[in-house]
């Protein structure tokens, strides 16, 4: 669709008197439940970012689309985050469903490996969740930890295929955010903390993220980012090129192999999406998943976990939060999302006889046969006993019921270990904890992506946008699905219903806990599972294994949206 002619300002200079003071207040307030609204002409909901998605809306209500919508509020997202959990040089994964043709439509913007780096079983660096230190990230920073981003050439490419509204307009929130400044949050703050250390080893990253005398942000104090509203002017002016080749990606090729990597300004050049059509899965009582396809994982993990919920019998039985057998099903079956990462010939060793194709794992018949093998003792996960024997999300949707889901991330830990800032945009570590799944592509080729972002369907009309991210987002999507659509619950509850985290494995036994939100699960329940288990904290979950799962629906007879936000941190949604 072509972009319309003329200026449209979507600036929150120009929204209604209150609202834009009003939304960034909202930015410092962690819910407890999940950020509701329903509306008939335009809805966004967001894991993190209720200033975004008021953004996102305001596209909407200029006469913008779902597309304009999403890319206007994950723009939004990385300034109101100063580019540390998600970024502009990060990754995106979409999927869109056109109404007007529909066709449902993936986009791939993720990863890239750097072609030099022909050895990358030895890049330095390795995370893992059982210290702040070790979380943090092991070894000497380096810029061969860094990969070639998609999302800025995701935002013009989606844009360009579908978008409505004139390109640089998608750009003014997170331009207002980043000239105008915005308050510390307790959130923004914390990050400060965490990397306190990493952020002061470079230069430009230290004049950008600590203040002129040395002191550190604090909660409440006013933080600008000037560098990065001109790189983003620049970015709506010129387009994606100014990174992917021009004056900006010359500066982050010059960065990154100051600090020792490989990557070439031909890597930034010879970047592309993928556009695909979705891997298509019928579910059950008429649902159906349309989903991202290969080289994203996440679309047959989470075919695969639905399949393996009607093969344990988790439809049609209790819900997991009234029966210990019930959630120890549900954890055994979305455990096996790791199993994706490991080669053909572990997998084989570990499920002998089970077809783990691409074409299999979406299939009811592999499902069983696997369900078989896990009843029978099988397990993939050392559960550590008590008995004997234990990214960011959007989802927009307009009042035509086109729908667009995107997953976003910088796909490493605030900021990562290395600290590279480059005129305002952070250049994470990614490669510092995937040097075996490098190593298994080719250089210069697409990283798989364990994202998971779908539009559900019933009797053949899309009813549900979804997104999902965090450590737990494949526990969380498998929850979020499950809610839906085998007990009936509308989005808003489905979010709300008590979840379980990504378990928790120590790394020198193995051993696995089970990890839940404290306060929610009944002790008795927990303790009837025999797994070891612990409560997280709400001020800790973020970086503990949660997943957040954000989804939009719409009802085929009214047009109602329903849109239902992240039920923890900064999240809202918005509709009208």
């Amino acid at each position: 669709m072509a972009a319309t002619k003329g200026r449209i300002d979507l600036s929150p200079k120009n929204w209604p008197a209150g609202e834009c003071a009003r939304f960034m207040t909202a930015q410092g307030v962690d819910r407890t439940t999940a950020g509701s609204a329903k509306g008939r002409k335009g809805a966004v909901t967001v894991a993190y970012g209720a200033f975004a998605a008021r953004a996102g809306l305001e596209a909407l209500k200029q006469g913008g689309n779902a597309i304009d919508a999403a890319m206007t509020t994950a723009l939004a997202q990385v300034a109101l985050t100063m580019g540390a959990p998600i970024s502009y040089f990060g990754i995106m994964s979409l999927v869109y469903y056109d109404a007007k043709t529909g066709k449902t439509h993936t986009m791939n913007a993720e990863w890239n490996t750097v072609a030099g780096e022909t050895e990358p079983l030895t890049i330095p660096g390795a995370i893992d969740f059982s210290s702040t230190e070790a979380l943090q990230g092991k070894g000497e920073p380096s810029g061969r930890t860094a990969l070639v981003g998609g999302f800025m050439k995701g935002v013009e490419a989606a844009h360009k295929r579908f978008g409505k509204l004139p390109f640089a307009s998608l750009f003014d929130p997170a331009i207002h955010i980043a000239e105008e400044g915005m308050p510390v949050s307790e959130m923004l703050d914390g990050i400060f903390k965490f990397r306190d250390r990493d952020i002061r080893r470079l230069p430009e990253t230290k004049a950008t993220l600590v203040k002129p005398d040395g002191s550190a942000y604090k909660t409440g104090d006013i933080f600008k980012q000037p560098k990065l509203a001109a790189t983003l002017r620049a970015v709506a002016a010129e387009g994606a090129g100014y990174m992917y080749g021009g004056a900006w990606g010359e500066k982050l090729v010059a960065a990154v192999r100051a600090d020792g990597g490989k990557m070439t300004i031909d890597d930034l050049k010879n970047y592309e999406v993928i556009w695909a059509d979705p891997l298509v899965a019928e579910l059950r009582r008429g649902y159906s998943l349309q989903t991202n396809p290969a080289p994203n994982f996440g679309g047959f993990s989470i075919i695969e976990a639905q399949n393996l919920a009607d093969a344990a019998g988790l439809c049609g039985g209790e819900h997991w939060t009234k029966s210990a057998e019930q959630l120890k099903k549900a954890l055994e079956i979305t455990q096996l999302f790791g199993i994706s990462m490991f080669p053909k010939e572990a997998q084989a060793a570990i499920y002998p006889g089970i077809d783990f194709s691409e074409a299999s794992r979406v299939s009811k018949g592999h499902a069983a046969a696997l369900w078989e093998q896990i009843e029978g003792g099988k397990t993939f996960t050392k559960w550590k006993r008590t008995t004997p024997m234990h990214s960011d999300d959007v989802v927009a949707v307009d009042a035509e019921g086109n729908m667009a889901a995107i997953t976003h991330s910088i796909n490493c830990v605030n900021w990562g270990k290395t600290g590279i800032f480059v005129d305002g945009i952070s250049i994470g570590d990614p490669a510092s904890f995937q040097q075996a799944a490098i190593a298994q592509v080719k250089p210069g080729a697409r990283l798989p992506a364990p994202t998971e972002t779908g539009i559900l369907f019933k009797d053949g009309v899309p009813v549900l946008a979804f997104a999902s991210m965090g450590a737990g987002l494949h526990q969380r999507t498998f929850q979020g699905l499950l809610n839906v659509t085998c007990f009936n619950m509308d989005v808003e509850e489905a979010i709300n219903t008590p979840d379980f985290f990504m378990p928790s494995t120590d790394p020198k036994s193995g051993e696995t806990t089970l990890v839940v939100p404290e306060g929610r699960f009944d002790h008795k329940l927990l303790d009837d599972t025999g797994y070891a288990w612990c409560e997280m904290p709400l001020s800790e979950a973020r970086l503990g294994g949660e997943g957040k799962w954000v989804a939009i629906s719409r009802s085929p007879k009214t047009g109602e949206l329903h849109a239902a936000s992240h039920n923890r941190n900064n999240s809202d949604a918005v509709a009208f």
